[in-house]
């Protein structure tokens, strides 16, 4: 088959979904080296830093060809461009795809990873959540099949849009497989150096915005044993002000660390360096630093109400997205418990192997091939 990518994030994005669809598409290409993979992307920002991707046999970069403006190339301009490549299968991997391709050739596949501009409306601009919108409802209406990246997103997708659920199949991701290899001691200890980390700590992972809730993670560090310290990694946005006053107004601020612009090749010693993760997002599509942190063999700690139940296993611990009070308890019982502390690093573990690389690249080319069949 040919299989063709909406590759704007995959060519551009370092981190995030640009991870998520290099991954995805360099899964396939090992996989089922068969095929031939063409990655649509208006542009490329930095060649250098993702030529592992672009130099596989398989694997094909496509630019807009002519003068044609990239947005408009993207959304509209490529579906010629897929018919000379003849094209089998075209797969959206960010919640949407170009317009105008409802015709049966190529099948159209999108991932939706999340809906939560409907569902947390007030985390967005009214601009940004009415184009994700449009763009979102569009994918899910036209293309011939949805792939959910987990049970709470296809349940907020037939909900939200009223789609049939036959349509939308469920695949989960996984995480970069740097994630996987559990590290040698004298390698964390020299990160630990690296970036002064203490030898206990809580770690929490992800962009500093009110959605992902650290705020609560520092007022239940209030009622954590001194000893231990928040580490924090991830881009600082304007609600990082309110992170800092609450830890200068609960005299924490020698017990919370936040380190940005980590390379990629660090983070999996700084979470298997952890003593515990906590994730107390209000709404994720499914929380990928779960599944880093299962892989590290680090006990997990979540927030319910959305799908991390799902990232976590039954194995993992759940609080009330606020209640700093349950939170600070549950960071508790696992540090204070050596005995409970293993169980979940073992339990975990073995969780985190249904989202091993290879099942899911499998399911997702069952997903392809089934579509052909019927064209």
């Amino acid at each position: 088959m040919n299989i063709g990518f909406d590759g704007k994030r995959a060519a551009n994005n370092l981190t995030g979904l640009g991870n998520y669809s290099r991954s995805l598409i360099l899964q396939l290409s090992e996989f089922f080296h068969q095929n031939h993979y063409y990655v649509y992307s208006p542009k490329v920002k930095s060649a250098k830093q993702i030529s592992f991707f672009l130099e596989k046999d398989n694997i094909h970069l496509k630019l807009p060809t002519g003068k044609q403006p990239g947005f408009w190339w993207r959304s509209v301009g490529v579906r010629k461009q897929l018919l000379e490549d003849h094209i089998d299968i075209y797969h959206g991997l960010s919640n949407e795809i170009p317009f105008g391709m409802h015709t049966g050739k190529p099948k159209i596949v999108v991932t939706i990873h999340d809906l939560i501009f409907l569902r947390l409306p007030e985390n967005y601009k009214y601009i940004d959540r009415t184009i994700y919108n449009f763009k979102s409802k569009y994918a899910c209406k036209f293309a011939d099949r949805i792939i959910a990246i987990s049970e709470q997103t296809k349940k907020d997708i037939i909900e939200l849009y009223q789609t049939d659920p036959a349509k939308i199949e469920v695949i989960y991701q996984t995480c970069d497989d740097s994630f996987k290899e559990l590290l040698p001691a004298p390698f964390k200890e020299k990160i630990r150096q690296k970036y002064q980390l203490p030898e206990k700590y809580i770690l929490n992972v992800g962009t500093i915005e009110p959605r992902k809730n650290l705020l609560l993670i520092v007022q239940a560090l209030a009622n954590v044993p001194q000893e231990y310290k928040l580490v924090v990694v991830g881009k600082k946005q304007d609600y990082a002000k309110q992170v800092v006053a609450e830890t200068d107004r609960l005299n924490l601020t020698e017990r919370v660390i936040f380190l940005k612009d980590i390379p990629f090749s660090d983070l999996p010693a700084i979470y298997q360096l952890a003593t515990v993760f906590v994730y107390p997002s209000f709404y994720e599509g499914f929380g990928i630093p779960i599944i880093e942190a299962l892989y590290g063999g680090i006990p997990v700690i979540a927030a319910t109400g959305s799908c991390l139940e799902e990232a976590g296993g039954p194995d993992s611990l759940y609080i009330n997205p606020s209640d700093a009070g349950a939170l600070a308890k549950a960071i508790n019982d696992v540090v204070s418990n050596p005995a409970l502390a293993a169980e979940m690093k073992e339990k975990g573990l073995l969780y985190a192997r249904n989202f091993d690389t290879q099942p899911l690249a499998r399911q997702l080319m069952n997903c392809y091939e089934e579509l052909v069949k019927f064209k």
